[in-house]
Formats: structure tokens, C-alpha cells, sequence
């Protein structure tokens, strides 16, 4: 069954089959969205999304063997720093926490881990903090993201008109209207453009194959003042958000499954 990690006794504890559970580590972060959504939008989702997986795996497996350990609410956000609020832990801080986490874990005996990744920006230092810990402590940590942002059901969401969507745009925005909607502020919405030297490129890109890792000041407004977001968010609804949370936790389950059986 799935259960919330902090939740058990340490008698509890050790009765859990190490070998079966896994435990699932959502990872957040806390940085600017805009002068709309909250400096906690991906420490919300991380929060949320495990109860969204726990509700689609149920449905398929209600003995999922599963431990959902607290949503981290900080990561690697160095990209966000010059705007007011944001939060990062270097790369060798983030990395050395969650090796501590994972080696503790081990210590206890389990052997599979997930990482959800809730901000993009964590996942390099998750992909070398999960192959050093198979080679060190013998698990499987496995690296998911936790946003189906391409899905043709979640693509259907952005408004027409609004031709790119990225960090703390409409998407994100639904996400944190259905999760706490008091913590957005629509009424403050600006539209973020491709700025700088990325602006009419076409081979150089954001990331992929040829890129020039970003910063939040390439994401600006249209008479060029920095804002750090992607498109327009105005469009955004807690029924948009809703959809892209359950349609994102339906993509997981087949993973999930994979992980279980492994």
C-alpha cells in the first residue's frame, strides 16, 4: 500500500519489506513564476503530485508497495537568483544532500528509489547524484519527471494565441490554481519573451541538443524588462491545472509499474 513516509513509527518502519517499497522523493523548488504565481509553485506541485499518482495507481494496483517521503521544497535554482525570493542550493550542496538522504535510505535497507523531478532544473544533478549511488550503495534510484508538459490532453490547455509556453507560464499557473488557488494572482499577469541572443534563433536553443543554458533574464517582456517567465499565463484555470496534474500522474503509472516489477 502506499504510505506517507513520515507518517510511520519506526516500529512500522521495520516491518516495511525493503526490498519491495519504493520510495518516492519529490523535489521541488522555491524561485520566481512571475509576478503572478507564488515562489512556492514547484515545492506546491511536488507536494501534490504524489496524491495525484496515488489516486491513478490505486486503481490499477491497490497494494502498491510505495513510501512518499516529504516534498524537498529547495534545489538547484541558480538561473532565478536575481529575482527577489528565489532560492538555490549550489549544485555540490544539492547533490551532497540528497546523496545523504539516498545513503541513509540504503542504510535502512531499501533498494529502489524515485526522484520526482518537479523543477527541470534539478535533473542534472539528480542523473550523476543516481548513477554514483548504484555504484556506491548498490540501489536503483530512478529519475522521473513529473510533468506530461507534451501530452496532446495537457497541450490542449494552452489558450490559442499563446505560442510558447514555459517556466511560469499558463501550465504552471493552472497547476498552482488547482492546488492553491489563493496564491495566484492573475490579475498580475505579463507575457515572457524569448529575449537577448536567443531571439530568432533557430538551431541554438533553451536545451536539447544545441544549447546555451538559459537564465531567467532571457525571458523578458516585450518593451525588454526581465520578468523570468515563458508566454502568457493569463489563460490559466484551476481546470486546466487539474487536467495537466491527472494527466501527468496517469503518464507515470506505466514507470511505476516497471519500477515495481523490477
Amino acid at each position: 500500500m502506499i504510505q506517507n513516509y513520515s507518517d510511520l513509527t519506526r516500529l512500522e518502519m521495520e516491518r516495511i519489506d525493503k526490498e519491495k517499497t519504493i520510495v518516492m522523493i519529490p523535489l521541488g523548488a522555491t524561485e520566481q513564476h512571475g509576478s503572478q504565481a507564488p515562489l512556492g509553485t514547484d515545492a506546491m506541485i511536488a507536494g501534490a503530485m504524489p496524491e495525484y499518482i496515488r489516486a491513478e495507481l490505486e486503481k490499477v494496483d491497490p497494494d502498491y508497495p510505495m513510501l512518499i517521503f516529504p516534498a524537498i521544497p529547495v534545489g538547484f535554482s541558480v538561473e532565478h537568483l536575481n529575482f527577489c525570493g528565489s532560492i538555490s542550493f549550489k549544485p555540490d550542496t544539492y547533490y551532497h544532500m540528497l546523496y545523504d538522504i539516498t545513503a541513509s535510505l540504503a542504510h535502512h535497507g531499501f533498494k529502489k528509489l524515485v526522484f520526482l523531478i518537479c523543477h527541470g532544473g534539478n535533473r542534472p544533478v539528480v542523473d550523476m547524484l543516481a548513477r554514483q549511488a548504484r555504484a556506491d550503495f548498490g540501489v536503483l534510484p530512478f529519475v522521473l519527471a513529473s510533468g506530461a508538459f507534451f501530452h496532446p490532453d495537457v497541450q490542449a490547455t494552452i489558450s490559442e494565441g499563446n505560442a510558447w509556453d514555459f517556466h511560469g507560464g499558463e501550465m504552471e499557473t493552472s497547476m498552482v490554481l488547482a492546488i492553491r488557488p489563493e496564491a495566484v494572482k492573475l490579475d498580475l499577469s505579463e507575457t515572457g519573451y524569448k529575449a537577448g541572443g536567443f531571439a530568432g534563433k533557430k538551431v541554438i536553443r533553451f536545451g536539447g541538443e544545441h544549447a546555451l543554458t538559459w537564465m531567467g533574464e532571457d525571458l523578458q517582456t516585450a518593451d525588454g524588462r526581465p520578468i523570468g517567465i515563458g508566454g502568457d499565463p493569463r489563460g490559466a484555470t484551476a481546470e486546466k491545472g487539474r487536467i495537466i496534474l491527472e494527466t501527468s500522474a496517469r503518464e507515470l503509472v506505466p514507470a511505476l509499474l516497471e519500477i515495481r516489477d523490477w
